[in-house]
């Protein structure tokens, strides 16, 4: 059989290391695999399954300079990850036992105890043995936080199989958003990052641990490593078993393309989130260590765990490159010839200059080269497909005047607002539909809260933006806390405007809630703000971000978890928090903020790109990573909202009943839980209606100016301005 593409050119530009203990560790492993029971009589391995896939070989490229214990250790959680792997495939999704494999998978958390005191039950399998021993070898040494984010990533990694299951039952192939997320759990790598640290002797601080800048630093590396084995293993995954979960089957798709031009895609977004690494760590890691105080030790260790992510990326692409569990021509890195003088040896399948040139510069330097503030007008809109009804609140005349009425008592007309530009964006109409059924009380508050987060949207670029001064927005965002008292603790004067409206909304909103409560919509107001940071440096690179840093940065930016959050917190206790934490509920929310926040963006292009000179807008992403034009990119974000849509849909038809029976819910919590899938649609179907008829975004708004332009208030009845059709534009996504 003919091979389904060429490998691409891999962008690369650490040369992997071996470590000098491959043979020790090649020697432990293959006896602790037969001590386990994973090999003779498995029915899963041979003996000559493990010496061809040749873990030992991937763990002394990955982690090459631990010592020979270390890298012992590390090779036999990778057998036993791998046997897992192969024993859930054989055992639950050749025969499609869902069922099954959820009691497989139920049963296993049991053997990481945070306490080894706790011990563990007694084994059933080779997989149950294999973790408790590793789990007992491994976590004496390392902290309490440690093992707490190790156990919830192999959590992840093991349950998440279900998810690869239940889409081989649907026959579905998920789309490109979906996949990247569910691919971190399923794929395994951020377990592979926490195995780093106890590799190289060297914890990530807990007090950094989660922050944007460690976040964005494992998931690049995530994204890179999985993206990286769909090129190498499409033509067993797809060919020999069936699977769906491949990133070239998902671009293949979701682009109607060829497996080749889906390959070179695949390679494309591969190579941009290799750069986001790097970005990363040059422009954000400093900043962060200044910011916590960290100590010299504490920076060392963190400095030494991106060095370890780095080196997995080089190794485990040296790996790919000599396993026969992958398609690499026979081991291409061995044989292909080379250019005189050129790098030879282990380590240098990537490594030749002309490759890495070509692979790296144009790349990086498109997302450099965006002209602000062309003429793109006005904004091309497609027929939105949102299947879900509009409903008004009958509050919603009351709440217009009340708006503005409190907008000037906060001082919200003074400065880059007045009056009538502010009665022209109608942030109640919003609300209305966001909350038919709230009182008069709660519609006032809830277009208070959309009111503020767009005028901070708008003050951050205005004030801070472009005078650069991304210190003094640093500042100002600090503050936003102080204005948002979890346990009543006094409030300073507010000192501007968005720091007045802040403390005025958080009193009226935190009053009936508990503590809990309070935390939790708190902190999704700073996530919120957070992302305003984000936006203003990026502005300060003039660099356009890449595709899955903007997707899941613009949930942020957008608002869409701050509003959910207030969508939640009317369910009260009645939805337990595993279930809001739970992957069903997540892909939910995910799939609405962005089917949402790229309606935004297609409205607000001419806005952004023309008038605002802005680069975060996903058309302009779309248009810069695949170099096409306004008309193609805006059927490729078209596209994609479509897809998000279906999955929306998807996950309410099939998803949502399986999560009841998973955990066992009453038919009161289940009710709860279907009155907020309906709050989701009406959110959509509200931000929907909102943007076809806010002042905000239409080209003669635009054109009349800045504050003081005037605005006629819009008539219930108004048609909204049709799209504008590209010929080809038309039926797609269907």
């Amino acid at each position: 059989m003919s091979k389904p593409f060429e490998l691409p050119d891999f962008y690369l530009p650490h040369p992997a290391r071996l470590n000098p203990h491959l043979e020790e560790a090649r020697a432990h492993t293959k006896q602790w695999a037969r001590d386990m029971g994973m090999l003779e009589g498995s029915g899963i391995w041979e003996e000559h399954d493990l010496d061809s896939h040749d873990y030992a070989l991937l763990c002394a490229y990955t982690h090459p300079d631990c010592g020979g214990p270390e890298l012992s250790l590390v090779t036999d959680w990778y057998v036993w990850v791998f046997f897992f792997d192969d024993h859930f495939l054989e055992e639950f999704k050749r025969s499609q036992d869902r069922q099954g494999g959820k009691a497989y998978l139920d049963r296993l958390p049991a053997f990481m105890p945070m306490d080894l005191a706790d011990g563990f039950p007694e084994p059933q399998n080779q997989v149950e043995a294999g973790l408790a021993d590793l789990w007992a070898r491994t976590v004496p040494g390392m902290s309490l936080d440690w093992r707490a984010r190790f156990a919830e990533n192999t959590e992840n990694l093991l349950n998440e199989s279900l998810w690869e299951l239940s889409n081989i039952n649907a026959g579905r192939v998920s789309n490109p958003v979906e996949y990247i997320e569910m691919r971190r759990k399923v794929g395994g790598a951020p377990w592979s990052a926490g195995l780093i640290e106890f590799a190289i002797g060297a914890e990530v601080p807990a007090v950094i641990a989660h922050s944007r800048p460690l976040r964005v630093l494992k998931d690049t590396f995530s994204d890179g490593v999985h993206l990286r084995n769909d090129l190498f293993s499409y033509e067993r995954e797809i060919q020999e078993e069936g699977e769906l979960s491949n990133g070239v089957l998902v671009l293949e798709t979701f682009l109607k393309c060829t497996t080749q031009e889906a390959a070179d895609a695949v390679n494309d977004l591969l190579t941009a989130r290799l750069h986001q690494f790097e970005n990363t760590f040059f422009t954000e890691l400093g900043p962060l260590f200044a910011e916590y105080g960290l100590d010299p030790k504490s920076v060392a260790d963190t400095l030494a765990y991106a060095k370890g992510l780095q080196d997995w990326q080089s190794g485990g692409h040296e790996w790919h490159m000599r396993s026969s569990r992958y398609m690499n021509d026979g081991g291409k890195a061995v044989t292909e010839p080379v250019l005189p003088l050129a790098p030879v040896g282990p380590g240098t399948s990537a490594a030749e200059i002309k490759k890495l040139l070509a692979a790296s510069g144009a790349a990086r330097l498109r997302h450099h080269v965006h002209v602000p503030h062309q003429r793109v007008g006005p904004s091309l809109l497609p027929d939105f497909d949102l299947p879900f009804p509009l409903t008004l609140n009958p509050h919603l005349g009351s709440a217009r005047t009340g708006l503005v009425e409190w907008a000037h008592r906060m001082g919200m007309l003074n400065n880059i607002w007045d009056e009538p530009l502010f009665i022209g964006y109608d942030f109640p109409i919003c609300s209305a539909g966001i909350d038919p059924d709230g009182s008069a009380e709660e519609l006032l508050l809830s277009s208070g809260w959309l009111a503020w987060g767009t005028y901070g949207d708008d003050y951050f670029p205005q004030v801070y933006g472009r005078t650069g001064d991304l210190a003094r927005a640093k500042a100002q965002n600090a503050r936003f806390p102080l204005f948002m008292p979890v346990d009543d603790e006094p409030v300073p004067p507010p000192g501007n405007t968005m720091e007045r409206a802040l403390a005025d909304l958080w009193a009226r909103t935190a009053a009936p809630m508990d503590v809990a409560a309070r935390r939790t919509f708190r902190t999704a107001v700073e996530k919120m703000t957070a992302s305003w940071l984000w936006e203003l440096a990026n502005q300060a690179q003039h660099r356009v971000p890449e595709p899955v840093d903007y997707i899941e940065m613009r949930r942020l930016t957008f608002g869409a978890d701050f509003t959910m959050a207030l969508a939640r917190l009317g369910h009260g206790h009645r939805i337990p928090d595993e279930v809001f934490r739970s992957g069903t509920i997540k892909s939910l929310e995910s799939s609405a903020a962005d089917y949402a926040a790229l309606l935004n963006d297609v409205f607000s292009y001419q806005k952004e790109i023309e008038f605002e000179g802005e680069v975060h807008n996903a058309v302009l992403v779309v248009q810069t990573f695949f170099s096409v034009d306004y008309p193609t990119a805006l059927a490729m974000v078209d596209d994609l909202m479509r897809s998000r849509m279906r999955q929306f849909q998807h996950v309410a038809e099939y998803e949502l009943p399986v999560l009841y029976e998973d955990f066992g819910l009453d038919d009161e919590t289940r009710e709860a839980v279907r009155s907020y899938l309906r709050e989701l649609q009406d959110w959509m179907a509200a931000i929907l209606n909102w943007h076809r008829r806010t002042r905000r975004y239409t080209e003669a708004d635009l054109l009349a100016g800045g504050p003081g332009r005037r605005y006629l208030p819009a008539a219930p009845d108004e048609p909204y301005r049709s799209a504008l059709r590209v010929p080809w534009l038309a039926g797609r996504g269907q």
